[in-house]
């Protein structure tokens, strides 16, 4: 059964097919990729997001909520971990907020249902999060939630044309 969560502003939900028109418009949105690992030009291409978020939760590696308004019904966003490995009890986690939504501590809230989820029903140990260079507001939201700084992987992707550099933060227990 999937794991429907909420906070007092928002609902958590599975994302359905009915919804790859918003995820289209977060995941071509020219505010919102400019610092996500994922894009899409066209409506047709964002199918593959809405098939990677379907077998990461039949896989059991991983689930996707789309962050949901609790009064008005609005999508505002996605958070997600993935890439779960049962052996070493991690997982990667990571998120994003269509830009009308941006500054009002949507994703500090939704990452505390989000976190004790991970810990408490699943049994993971280490949230890794991998934020490119140059997005202060993600690594502020991490450091905000508890997650600390581990470094960083210099030149270790291309993007486009160029290199880029992902920051390294994790969350342990307490």
């Amino acid at each position: 059964m999937f794991p429907f969560l909420s906070t007092e502003r928002l609902l958590l939900q599975s994302i359905e097919p009915d919804d790859q028109p918003f995820i289209f418009e977060g995941l071509s949105h020219p505010e919102v990729i400019p610092f996500y690992g994922v894009r899409y030009s066209t409506f047709e291409e964002s199918k593959r997001q809405m098939d990677w978020y379907a077998t990461i939760y039949k896989e059991q590696t991983g689930v996707a909520w789309k962050i949901v308004d609790k009064q008005s019904g609005c999508k505002m966003g996605v958070i997600a971990y993935y890439f779960f490995k049962p052996e070493h009890r991690k997982a990667e986690i990571g998120f994003w907020l269509l830009p009308q939504y941006w500054n009002k501590g949507l994703i500090s809230e939704a990452l505390i249902p989000v976190v004790a989820y991970c810990k408490d029903e699943i049994g993971i140990h280490r949230l890794e999060a991998f934020v490119e260079e140059g997005n202060s507001a993600s690594s502020r939201v991490l450091e905000k939630a508890g997650f600390a700084f581990e470094g960083k992987m210099k030149d270790c992707e291309i993007k486009g044309d160029r290199y880029i550099s992902l920051l390294i933060y994790a969350l342990l227990p307490a």
